[in-house]
């Protein structure tokens, strides 16, 4: 039995003990701390994605504003099904993504899913990073006339790690206690886009005939695929939800959670380019000299936003890749996880020479995000049939050593078909990633699914 085993007793506090900060581990999480709000607030801090902002802007001309809504609204229940469905292992066992996969991909196959999840995460904390100093830096500049982009950004990343290595304890307050400055600000911007705006905003907005085909479906998915990433460790955050919560609730909690943010932003986007002409919200709020409080609302909105996204989706599932390949501690590898993505170069990355490079990358890795969820659905509920042996899932020289080729087959199989359905990849890709991994599971038969 390895370290992961040895520490399957240890890790597995009473329920009535309370989690020091930091205090971490791959181990079944048996001591949890979030209950029902708690939950859906963590969440909802930590779903916003500036990303949405363009989201709503590229269905302009295409959707009318109803059609945007419902697309918008269909996304995130399809969300909060997704990551009730994954999440269960998770929440059942108290068991995180990387020992999850392990029943699927087997003990080195989880290097998969997990450089998957977790080489994105770091380029996109550095990325954020970068864009939450900018902000800082641009209030600053305004207010105080101090313009230096790298002392914010250095200082910022610290302060990211700084709060990172607090573990849960630290995130559960900070999503709890930033969520509410998070909907003021969306309130007050939303009010402002439609006050600032009201005059060009057409009619047509609502009486356009828009698309219910394709181009509405295709909308859906790329409200959904700014979470498809946590979707796959969802596990990392139900292990620490406290029990008692039914999928029907869960899946409410979920898509509530990640709604308003959501709506907010994208009809922000939508209205605002349909007005402007501008797909970027943020150029236009930052060339609004005349209104003070809207642009420092914003950029504040902005700096902010990265931090709750960043500590809760990039700084966790990364976190725990090291700890599983390295066998490192929670602390120091987010520290590691947080000096890493200074090594991302973000600066270089919103450059106009880095986004063709960077849209191939976003467009491979989230090629492989819709066959690893399907699989790990398929291997849950129809292979393992909802019940996983713990003893066997922490012991790398059991049953679970090695690399289950099914799963790495029918991976790649559901990638080429997302690569090439690119409108509505995760959708397409889903059926021929599950059905082939269970073929594949039910032809090689138990004692054929595992090989170093």
């Amino acid at each position: 039995m390895n370290t992961d085993a040895s520490t399957l007793t240890a890790g597995s506090q009473p329920s009535n003990e309370t989690k020091a900060a930091g205090e971490e581990s791959l181990a079944p999480q048996k001591v949890r701390i979030m209950g029902r709000l708690s939950y859906l607030l963590a969440w909802f801090g930590g779903c916003v994605s500036i990303g949405t902002f363009t989201m709503g802007s590229s269905v302009v001309g295409s959707l009318n504003l109803i059609q945007a809504t419902i697309a918008i609204a269909i996304g995130c229940f399809v969300i909060g099904i997704a990551l009730v469905l994954n999440g269960a292992a998770g929440y059942k066992y108290g068991i995180p993504f990387m020992v999850q996969a392990r029943s699927a991909f087997g003990f080195t196959g989880t290097r998969l899913p997990g450089l998957v999840r977790a080489v994105p995460a770091i380029v996109w904390y550095g990325f954020q990073s970068w864009i939450g100093a900018g902000a800082l830096n641009m209030v600053s500049a305004t207010l105080f006339g101090f313009d230096n982009p790298v002392f914010f950004f250095v200082a910022f990343q610290f302060l990211q790690i700084g709060l990172s290595v607090m573990g849960f304890q630290g995130i559960k307050w900070l999503e709890n206690v930033g969520s509410a400055f998070i909907l003021a600000s969306l309130v007050y911007m939303f009010y402002s886009t439609v006050q600032r705006y009201g005059d060009e905003l057409s009619s047509s907005l609502l009486t356009m005939q828009g698309s219910w085909g394709l181009p509405f479906w295709s909308a859906t998915m790329l409200f959904l695929g700014i979470y498809s990433t946590m979707i796959l460790n969802v596990s990392d955050y139900a292990r620490e939800h406290k029990h008692g919560t039914g999928p029907g609730m869960l899946t409410t909690i979920y898509s509530m959670s990640i709604l308003p943010c959501t709506l907010f932003m994208g009809l922000i986007g939508y209205m605002v380019s349909e007005a402007t002409g501008v797909a970027d919200p943020i150029q236009v709020f930052a060339n609004a000299v005349d209104n003070t409080p809207l642009l420092m609302t914003t950029l504040l909105f902005i700096a902010f936003a990265q931090v709750t996204t960043n500590v809760l989706n990039n700084v966790v599932p990364p976190t725990y890749v090291l700890m599983d390949v390295f066998k490192l501690k929670f602390r120091p590898a987010t520290v590691i996880v947080g000096l890493l993505a200074f090594a991302t170069f973000p600066w270089k990355l919103v450059s106009e020479d880095s986004a063709a490079g960077l849209q191939v990358f976003v467009q491979t890795y989230s090629a492989f995000l819709g066959p690893i969820f399907a699989i790990l659905v398929v291997d849950y509920y129809l292979i393992r049939k909802r019940t996983l042996n713990l003893e066997h899932l922490y012991d790398a020289n059991g049953p679970y050593q090695g690399v289950n080729y099914a799963a790495l087959i029918a991976t790649a199989i559901g990638a080429v078909v997302a690569l090439n359905v690119s409108s509505v990849s995760w959708y397409a890709s889903l059926i021929p990633a599950g059905l082939s991994y269970y073929l594949l599971m039910q032809y090689w038969g138990p004692c054929q699914r595992f090989r170093r």
